[in-house]
């Protein structure tokens, strides 16, 4: 499952996209690219194709007269028709929710803004299953379409929210006085200028909104709201169905592509960049006056209300039952151990792995490399679901010694969360001199050390923001590990899920509090380098 904090790597795209750095390729006369370095970026980019490979596969080897039999059935329809509505509800209401707080945060003079932004994105640090728990600890019978709705868009719409926010901090205000002078109402303005401008921020949010639609379980399944997910995991689970839950897999994965195919053809190829002269300047802050003033503040608190207040309230409800007594637990402070082992060992895995792919993307891009960082991206914005049940099909038929190690789930955290760890590195590597590099090189050095003593270096930061982004969508990953976990591991979200699985929200509280805790911090960290890129 995709945690909360993937939207960590949003805000990191919609960051690079709005900040683009450039650096001179690297190259030496006389030097070819260095052996291992496209090597191994080729072979992290092939075993990122293994779920893509697992359903093809698995397609051939079940037979078109099963695949159909499987595939075209009332039941794969019902999940269909469940998982379409649910986007084609959520999306909206999170577009307009996201872009009325950015709006809100960054254009006008609500009081307390810094504050009402921090709170916008502070659902982040929730994961998606513990807003499901807290709200069905409130309310039982809380259940059905309508209470995935508003869960999913309680969880989601901060994915909406950092790149608008993102987007509007930098956009000149030029247009917009322009529009104003030729005698446009304000709310002309916004709608024929400011929204046109956030056409690739509602695009992109709106992709990783759907995305997290598709692939999520632990929310859906605790409100008892069948989607393709909840039921591939529930045939897996009740009776190793291979074929049956492998074909619901190859129709999710479809939808998948079908959405990034989607958002790709939207983008267009207009411009949303100022050229001209004189320098870009902060727009004023709109004036909302008391008819506005006070509808703002209510849907602020409103929303803050209901992404925080609920869970936190309900998380002290609970901690207050149980006393100390909950927190002695003997599987808890173990839990919290392999949690922080997991995500430790994960990040710096997938970071390593990153390297060789942002090197080259920045230092020597070509059309070979952008299409094995393709399909990275495309792999990333599968189910976890799908490559878990990728990787338990391989393990168990070619590598069965592997069936459920810590190399397995290594390797699941690796092909799910690769394209956190790449987009910070790129960054990091794009803003380090390639002259440096090339003098080191020309002075002796072979290139792993000119990179290893110069490059690494100086994209320190950016290594530092990718790892923490891998560690927070490890810590709070669900569906993989269930899957692929060695027996008798436990995780704070796999606790947590037993723990509720048996109705026992007391003994439940204390894991969701740990992972909303391990959240919190690079939550803020998220926030911060957010404002500090645009200059506040």
């Amino acid at each position: 499952m995709p945690s909360t904090s993937s939207s960590t790597s949003a805000a990191a795209a919609a960051a690079d996209t709005l900040h683009p750095t450039t650096s001179p390729e690297l190259r030496l006369p006389g030097r070819r690219l260095p052996l291992w370095l496209s090597g191994s970026s080729l072979l992290v980019s092939l075993l990122a194709l293994l779920p893509l490979a697992f359903i093809i596969a698995i397609s051939i080897q079940t037979g078109w007269e099963t695949v159909v039999r499987l595939v075209f059935r009332p039941r794969v329809g019902e999940l269909l028709f469940n998982t379409s509505l649910l986007v084609v509800l959520t999306l909206p209401l999170c577009v307009a929710l996201g872009i009325a707080m950015a709006w809100l945060t960054e254009r006008s003079n609500l009081p307390a803004r810094r504050i009402w932004s921090a709170l916008a994105i502070a659902p982040l640090a929730v994961p998606a299953f513990v807003h499901s728990y807290a709200w069905i600890s409130l309310l039982p019978a809380f259940n059905g379409l309508a209470a995935a709705v508003l869960l999913s868009v309680i969880a989601y719409f901060p994915f909406i929210y950092l790149p608008a926010a993102a987007a509007l901090r930098r956009m000149d205000p030029a247009l917009e006085d322009s529009a104003a002078a030729l005698g446009l109402a304000p709310w002309a303005v916004f709608r024929r200028v400011t929204l046109p401008q956030l056409r690739l921020a509602i695009w992109g949010g709106g992709l990783l909104v759907s995305l997290h639609l598709l692939a999520e379980y632990g929310l859906y399944a605790m409100i008892r709201f069948d989607t393709f997910t909840t039921a591939i995991f529930d045939q897996f689970q009740s009776s190793f169905n291979g074929p049956a839950a492998n074909m619901l897999a190859g129709v999710l994965a479809l939808c998948c592509l079908l959405l990034l195919s989607a958002e790709a053809a939207s983008r267009g190829t207009a411009r949303y960049a100022r050229v001209g002269a004189g320098s870009a300047r902060q727009a004023v802050p709109a004036r909302l006056g008391w008819r506005w003033g006070l509808p703002s503040l209510l849907l602020c608190l409103a929303t803050a209300a209901l992404t925080l207040g609920v869970p936190l309230l309900t998380l002290g409800h609970w901690l207050w039952e149980g006393g100390g007594e909950a927190w002695h637990n003997a599987a808890l402070w173990p839990a919290l151990r392999q949690t922080l082992l997991f995500g430790a060992a994960g990040a710096v895995l997938t970071v390593l792995a990153a390297v060789p792919l942002a090197w080259l993307s920045v230092r020597a891009p070509s059309r070979l490399q952008r299409l094995q960082e393709g399909c990275n991206y495309i792999t990333s914005a599968l189910p976890g679901i799908v490559t878990a049940l990728a990787l338990v099909t391989i393990t168990i038929n070619f590598a069965r010694p592997l069936y459920q190690t810590v190399l397995t789930i290594l390797l699941a955290y690796l092909l799910m969360f690769l394209p956190r760890a790449l987009i910070s590195l790129r960054a990091g590597i794009a803003q380090a001199p390639a002259e440096l590099e090339n003098a080191a090189r020309s002075l002796g050095c072979t290139p792993g050390r000119a990179l290893w003593r110069v490059t690494l270096r100086l994209a320190a930061p950016g290594a530092a923001a990718g790892m923490a982004m891998v560690f927070l969508a490890i810590s709070n990953e669900l569906t993989a590990t269930l899957l692929l976990a060695p027996n008798g591991t436990r995780t704070l979200a796999t606790g947590f899920w037993a723990m509720t699985s048996e109705i026992d929200y007391i003994a439940a509280a204390p894991y969701a509090l740990l992972m909303v805790v391990l959240s919190l911090p690079l939550t803020w960290l998220l926030h911060y380098h957010s404002k500090r890129t645009a200059g506040r």
